[in-house]
């Protein structure tokens, strides 16, 4: 079941010190296939769900919210308030992620987002209204915080093209040394000085690169730092596509679950608009340890 965790006055939640692999994981988006099998690698690589975390937006683009918000509970992840989950709670008229007015983002958002809340039961949409803006944890001895978008904007899209100052003003506001965040869709890492910006990409969607695999990581602490390894996610996608299409979801999306290629490109920067249909291939990097950052400083600099 879902863990016990209390929100504090600004909507944090904190696991405390994490003692083993974590699991991230954005975007279920209602794709009930792609939670599925994600819970199943859980499982396989011996992560159990008080060590996984997901960054919101656990439903949207596909044809069953109301089971992934039922599996999630159950399994018992934490779970980061997405702005799909704040509108649902709050019963707003838009999925709020700030589209512009005129954009294909905004006119398929509003069938998606009106179809997933028929589809939602009051209960869970009370429930999403509960979840911590933010969750801290501990790992390898550095501070992390759990977010959807942006520190204080829940619906800023941060991509691996934003400004390192930007990244870098963005951790700092946040007071920890690495962010694990969502919302933008597209895996990446990125090492800012000494502190990380990390983003899991989505389970429920593919990256915009040509393939049918989603994205999810493991952060795996160790004596030379924290492992950060990004891992592409097989599941039933042409069942999934089915669903969203023959449940009045928009048709664009069930195509995207099968071409791996978003309906529109409005949100993104140039340089990922550039990459659409390049497939991504799992990576991996070490977040040095904090002596062994320093130390390889100042190699470089002698």
């Amino acid at each position: 079941m879902q863990p016990e965790l209390t929100p504090t006055p600004d909507a944090r939640a904190d696991l405390g010190v994490l003692d083993g692999p974590v699991l991230a994981f954005g975007g279920p988006y209602g794709n009930l296939e792609a939670t599925g099998a994600l819970i199943g690698m859980a499982r396989q690589l011996g992560i159990p769900a008080s060590r996984a975390i997901c960054t919101g937006d656990i439903v949207a683009y596909a044809a069953d919210p109301q089971a992934v918000a039922d599996l999630l509970r159950a399994w018992g992840c934490a779970i980061v308030m997405g702005n799909c989950e704040e509108a649902l709670a709050a019963d707003a008229a838009d999925c709020g992620c700030g589209f512009a007015e005129d954009s294909a983002c905004a006119v398929l958002s509003g069938q998606w987002f009106g179809a997933t809340r028929r589809d939602l039961d009051d209960g869970t949409k009370r429930w999403m209204g509960t979840l911590p803006r933010r969750i801290d944890f501990t790992l390898g001895g550095r501070r992390f915080a759990a977010i959807h978008g942006g520190v204080s904007r829940i619906n800023q899209f941060i991509f691996a093209s934003t400004t390192a100052d930007e990244i870098a003003a963005q951790i700092a506001s946040a007071d920890v040394d690495g962010i694990v965040a969502g919302h933008c869709g597209i895996p990446f890492s990125r090492l800012v000085g000494s502190r990380l910006w990390h983003n899991a990409g989505a389970i429920g969607m593919p990256a915009n690169d040509g393939t049918a695999r989603t994205w999810f990581s493991v952060l795996t602490p160790g004596d030379d730092g924290i492992g950060i390894a990004h891992h592409a996610l097989d599941y039933d996608y042409r069942a999934a596509a089915a669903k969203t299409h023959a449940r009045g979801y928009p048709v664009a999306y069930a195509v995207g679950l099968l071409d791996g290629l978003w309906p529109s490109c409005d949100v993104l920067p140039a340089a990922e608009c550039g990459m659409r249909g390049t497939a991504l291939a799992p990576d991996k990097i070490v977040w040095p340890a904090a002596g062994r950052a320093v130390q390889a400083q100042l190699d470089s600099e002698g």
